[in-house]
This record gives structure tokens, sequence and C-alpha cells, in this order.
């Protein structure tokens, strides 16, 4: 039951956001100078998607669209498009948390994939609809394609360090019920 006290959850919001801002600094550091041929992975959106599946009570929309507003003004990317698309994937994975209580972490990362690849694919199709200048399609699909092998990374290190653990039966009963 400690697991699913008002205490616990909003500490757990705060985490959220404090672990966000940890990423968004460490990605702003100019530690290279140079212009890179790889695009690293967007570890916002893996550990947004972990912890919408894992523990969807922990990030609600609200917190997860101003992070990645935040984002998008700090990374110089159109703001509010990939907040949207990030607080919508996250919401469709969310009514799916339950069906992947019981299921295996591959059909959990088959959905994530297939999630950022419409996430990316919308914003690529929005952006050019708008004639917005964008990263090259490889830099895209590499990103995409190493967010998506990143996902195991964020998905242990949320369960390891952090102790967000999928609910169990009897949790969501609790929570529910509340």
């Amino acid at each position: 039951m400690a697991n699913t006290s008002p205490a616990r959850i909003w500490t757990m919001r705060a985490a959220f956001a404090a672990l966000a801002l940890l990423i968004m600094f460490f990605h702003l550091l100019p530690l290279e100078t140079e212009p890179r041929f790889w695009a690293p992975p967007d570890l916002l959106l893996a550990l947004a998607m972990a912890w919408s599946l894992r523990r969807p009570d922990y990030v609600p929309a609200l917190s997860i669209g101003l992070v990645m507003l935040l984002a998008d003004l700090l990374f110089h990317r159109p703001p509010g498009l990939l907040a949207l698309l990030t607080v919508l994937g996250c919401g469709f994975l969310k009514g799916r948390a339950a069906p992947h209580r019981e299921s295996t972490f591959a059909s959990e990362w088959l959905s994530v994939a297939l999630v950022l690849t419409g996430i990316a694919t919308l914003n690529r199709l929005i952006l050019t609809l708008f004639g917005v200048a964008q990263a090259q399609l490889s830099l895209t699909v590499i990103q995409v394609v190493m967010t998506i092998a990143a996902y195991p990374l964020a998905v242990w290190a949320s369960q390891s360090i952090l102790g967000v653990r999928k609910l169990s039966p009897s949790e969501a009963e609790a929570l529910v019920s509340r």
C-alpha cells in the first residue's frame, strides 16, 4: 500500500520532473564542438514512455506536456509539436498499461517502438506540411532506432534505481478505488 500513497505519488512526479531537467541539462552541455553524423537517443521520450507504461499515475499528461514543451523550447524545436505528439503517444500507452501488466517485456518494447515510430513519422509529416526546415531523414531514423534500443536501459534505470515497477493487480485496484 505504501507504493500507492499520495506522498509517494507526488514524490515520484517531482522525481520525473527533476530527472527530465537533468537529462535536458546534460543534453545542452557543449561537450562536442564538431557536428555529429549520428543522432543520440531521445532519453526524455524513452523515460516518459517507460513511466507511462509502468506507473501511469506518476506521469500525468500535464507534467509530460510541460516537460516536453520546455524541451522543445530549449532544444529549438517547433514549440508544442513534439510535446503534443508525446502526450498523445504516452496517453495511448497509458490506456494500454493494464493489458501490458501481464504481458512480456518484448510486447511492451514492441508497442513502444510502434508509438515512437508513429511520433517520428507524424512529426516529420507535419513539419514537411508546414515547410519547416528539418534534419536529414537518416538522422531521424537513427534517432528513432537509438531511442528504441535505449528503451530497455530507461526501463532498467527506472526500475532498479528509482523503483518504478509495474503495478500489481492489488495496487492497481487500490489506486482505482481512490
